[in-house]
């Protein structure tokens, strides 16, 4: 009598019948992001006591301000603090991001209606092509630009069609060649000023041709705004100029300009229709965040001109000395115009390939930088420093490279 073990009872293993599962055929689309890849190298470089630097993420070092802290910490001892929160986000932040606009953009926007809270940018790009492109469509994306404009919109089926920036015309969109592409299936256009990897400012004039390049073509341009206050004096909106709110969408976060890229908050701002077909997909995705961070933001919204110029201004201005002088002994050539968080800059003609440069800092200076082509083919012969590092961090990544060169 064979026991219930036997070979003639044992169904067929996964590799001998079924098959092994696949993954979907999207991810056959996109890479994993590279700072999630070259941070395992970097972490086992570190295992291995190379006591590796990074210039090369955009995560503030720094705290967020004292009284933000604290409101979290008076919310979070609260018993009745910890439920569910609406998806739309509380009264107290949506008015508070209000306020924040009027006072630093002079721009109204009505709390209940034309505001919509954000786990961070990275989820309103998901949101807001879920909400307004078709698989098929095509999504206009800046070269070089942030990358997870291009993976998402590969992920959700979008076509993606670059627009170039570059040096030359101050990293600001050529409308001059826009108009000549084949526009009638462009949905979305995405822009981010100031610019991230390169600096480049935010102009009134780029903001007012963007606002008359997307009523002519039908075309929503979403505007993604978290460096305006660093290293910047003067910082602007999309939405200030007249009849933006009707054609486009600007994206705030607090990650960068109040020292909480963890807490993960940050807006969407534009008319109420497309504010509701945002909330329409986030609403089925997410349920609200924390009230305490909520509560919290709501307070860091209200920090002082001088902690802004303190922490935005005058500890990123130090740092970017240090930075530049890192450029100087690499001989890049950088624009000292450009603003945010890090140092973009051209390396020499003598290099072949920005990795060549980039990899000999990290394997040799043992100084972990970004190369440019990240961004894009336009930031192929660029590298990018994050200032996101404390002053003496930055000297010393200065003397090893120094000791390289």
């Amino acid at each position: 009598m064979e026991t219930i073990n036997s070979k003639n009872n044992q169904q067929p293993s996964i590799s001998e019948g079924l098959g092994r599962p696949k993954p979907a055929d999207r991810l056959s689309l996109v890479s994993e992001y590279y700072f999630s890849r070259k941070l395992k190298e970097v972490a086992q470089l570190n295992a291995e006591g190379k006591d590796i630097i990074s210039l090369a993420i955009g995560s503030p070092d720094m705290p967020p301000s004292e009284q933000t802290i604290d409101k979290l910490c008076e919310v979070a001892h609260q018993s009745n603090a910890h439920g569910y929160q609406p998806t739309m986000g509380t009264p107290e932040l949506r008015q508070a991001m209000a306020d924040f606009y009027k006072r630093w953009y002079n721009v109204d926007l009505d709390p209940k209606s034309e505001i919509l809270p954000l786990i961070g940018s990275k989820e309103g790009i998901l949101h807001v092509t879920l909400a307004l492109v078709n698989p098929g469509d095509e999504v206009l994306v800046p070269n070089p630009g942030y990358p997870t404009y291009t993976s998402l919109s590969k992920i959700l089926g979008a076509k993606i069609v670059n627009y170039n920036l570059r040096e030359d015309n101050g990293w600001q969109p050529d409308f001059s060649e826009l108009e000549q592409m084949d526009l009638k299936r462009v949905k979305l256009m995405w822009t981010n000023y100031p610019n991230m990897p390169t600096g480049g400012r935010a102009r009134m004039e780029t903001y007012e041709r963007l606002v008359q390049f997307a009523k002519a073509h039908n075309i929503v341009v979403v505007n993604d705004n978290p460096y305006s206050f660093i290293l910047n004096d003067n910082p602007m909106s999309l939405l200030q100029v007249p009849g933006a709110k009707e054609c486009c969408i600007e994206f705030n976060s607090m990650s960068k300009s109040h020292n909480m890229p963890g807490w993960r908050v940050g807006l969407c701002a534009s008319n109420d229709e497309f504010i509701n077909w945002i909330l329409k997909v986030q609403s089925n995705i997410e349920s609200g965040t924390f009230r305490g961070i909520q509560l919290a933001a709501a307070e860091a919204y209200r920090n002082s001109d001088e902690w802004h110029r303190t922490a935005n201004i005058e500890t990123y201005a130090r740092r970017r000395k240090v930075a530049e002088q890192i450029m100087d002994t690499l001989g890049c050539t950088y624009d000292p115009q450009q603003v945010g968080m890090f140092l973009w800059g051209r390396i020499p003609d003598s290099i072949g390939n920005v990795e060549d440069l980039t990899e000999k800092v990290l394997h040799e200076a043992r100084v972990f930088i970004t190369p440019g082509f990240i961004f894009g083919s336009n930031g192929e012969r660029y590298i990018r420093i994050s200032l996101c590092a404390k002053e003496e961090m930055i000297e010393k990544a200065l003397e090893r490279i120094r000791s390289i060169k």
